[in-house]
């Protein structure tokens, strides 16, 4: 497969036949984003969690959510008659509220 390529593989010519279908694979994928539940704890609908984890993490490794996520971007990008690539970012600031000088609350000893 090419690595710039943001597509699923197609049929192997050889080795085991494959028993889930890759919807079914990005399904309980989701399925554990979503919920945020525990891999060993995924529905028994969806095909066995170790069969989906390595398929995650694989594709996590190999950097196809990037290059998955980057092509869906553009596509949306596109359709809307936008640049394909954003050209500002917003960054805030004030997310965090520190307050300058005073000390560490952790660190203060406590007085009888």
């Amino acid at each position: 497969m090419d690595r710039n390529r943001a597509t699923l593989a197609g049929a192997a010519r050889m080795g085991r036949p494959r028993e889930h279908a890759w919807r079914e694979i990005l399904n309980a994928i989701f399925y554990i984003t979503s919920s945020g539940c525990a891999w060993r704890l995924l529905p028994h609908e969806f095909p066995p969690w170790k069969t989906v984890y390595t398929y995650f993490r694989k594709w996590r490794l190999d950097g196809s959510w990037e290059r998955w996520n980057a092509a869906l971007r553009e596509a949306v990008r596109l359709k809307v008659k936008r640049d394909r690539q954003p050209s500002a970012a917003i960054l805030d600031s004030q997310s965090v509220k520190t307050v300058e000088g005073a000390p560490n609350a952790a660190m203060t000893r406590v007085r009888k």
